[in-house]
């Protein structure tokens, strides 16, 4: 394939993704405007952070008046997983310079991770920058408008009409098609009961801790497995 086909191919991979996408964006983009950013601010922070999950802790932190420091941190502690996904699809981008390789990870988030090392599994002949490039521009053009949308109609919804759904409807059409075996149902189960489990837990750290689990408890089946 071209490179503009293959980037055509990755904003198609991505379309299935939006309609979970676009309802995430308003929630972050109504919430930073009923926070007090300004409706700049707000479509800037989603623009320039491009994390769903860190940035609704942020502004609800910000929203109770937490420290500045306090903020941040959960932020970044929340967005701890992307280190994890940047060391599992390092590999396929080793023959991209350093500039692209920096470029390309401001926008590693669950989605374009995982429609990515998807595809590049799939398809070895996949020209693996142009597909990114493709599912990362859909995905991050309808968060970012997603966001300008509740900045701008966010006030106007009823207030029984719940958006929240969007976040858990997410994950679940990205963790679906990628149990294929037993470690990764495996691993499935133990991270979705360990983030249960950890729901309390302060500045989110239950996300992290159940991806660990996850991630742990699939190792060791993997391990099992060859030992056997």
């Amino acid at each position: 394939m071209s490179d503009r086909a293959d980037f055509v191919s990755g904003v198609w991979a991505a379309v299935p993704t939006l309609p979970a996408n676009i309802p995430f964006g308003f929630v972050a983009g109504a919430a930073a405007v009923q926070a007090g950013f300004t409706d700049i601010q707000a479509v800037a922070m989603s623009g320039l952070i491009f994390g769903g999950a860190s940035q609704l802790a942020a502004i609800e932190l910000f929203n109770e008046g937490a420290p500045l420091a306090v903020v941040a941190l959960t932020a970044v502690v929340v967005n701890l997983r992307y280190v994890m996904y940047s060391a599992a699809i390092a590999p396929y981008f080793r023959e991209f310079t350093e500039k692209w390789r920096l470029f390309c990870s401001q926008f590693i988030v669950d989605t374009t991770f995982a429609i990515a090392v998807t595809e590049y599994e799939r398809d070895e002949s996949t020209d693996r920058m142009a597909f990114y490039l493709g599912e990362v521009a859909a995905i991050y053009v309808a968060y970012v408008g997603g966001t300008a949308a509740g900045v701008v109609f966010g006030d106007r919804m009823p207030d029984g009409l719940q958006l929240d759904f969007a976040v858990p409807l997410l994950f679940l059409a990205l963790l679906v098609p990628s149990i294929t075996d037993e470690a990764t149902s495996v691993a499935a189960a133990v991270g979705g009961f360990a983030a249960v489990v950890g729901a309390g837990l302060p500045m989110n750290l239950g996300i992290v801790v159940a991806a660990l689990c996850g991630i742990v408890a699939a190792a060791l089946v993997d391990f099992t497995e060859v030992a056997a």
